[in-house]
């Protein structure tokens, strides 16, 4: 009997090779020079093929975040957008709130599986400290992941680089 894919792995042979995505940094305290985390989350796309469409820092402000990412998600050329900071559960900490205001659907599966990964590999208990979260916004993909860069080469190299583009199959497959 000859192999036959998984739909999961067909899924995957039929999702796009690249995605045009934007990178939003929350932080008071960044800026361009200092990102490290905007920087990795940069390499790492560019390395698997994917397309950056902009870069932005935003201050840890509600309302701030909330305009950014709804200006990136309408924005005709952004397919995915992958923020980085503000997640933590400090009273300044409102990037959580912020695009979970926005998702039309909810990916709860991203930080679950983070934070289980944080724990096991690298943070321990700490992990349960963290608010990653993940849905779309319409047909754009959201990813929201804390700002150490420890994170989010946990997050880019486990989670989000191998499934993106299977995410914008998923999104785009009855256009």
């Amino acid at each position: 009997m000859a192999d036959t894919p998984t739909s999961t792995e067909q899924h995957r042979q039929e999702a796009p090779r690249t995605v045009a995505c934007r990178i939003i940094t929350v932080s008071d305290t960044r800026t361009p020079e200092t990102d490290s985390s905007g920087q990795l989350i940069r390499r790492l796309l560019t390395e698997h093929g994917y397309a950056i469409t902009g870069y932005g820092i935003v201050k840890d402000d509600y309302d701030g975040i909330r305009a950014l990412l709804r200006e990136a998600a309408d924005a005709p050329a952004v397919e995915a957008v992958l923020l980085n900071g503000g997640t933590g559960i400090a009273g300044r900490d409102t990037t959580f709130e912020a695009v979970r205001s926005l998702l039309d659907k909810e990916m709860p599966g991203f930080g679950e599986i983070f934070r289980m990964l944080s724990f096991t590999e690298d943070i321990g208990s700490a992990a349960i400290l963290s608010r990653a979260i993940a849905g779309t916004i319409g047909r754009t993909a959201v990813f929201s992941m804390p700002g150490s860069t420890g994170a989010v080469k946990l997050a880019m190299t486990r989670l989000i680089v191998p499934e993106l583009g299977h995410v914008m199959r998923e999104l785009y497959k009855d256009k």
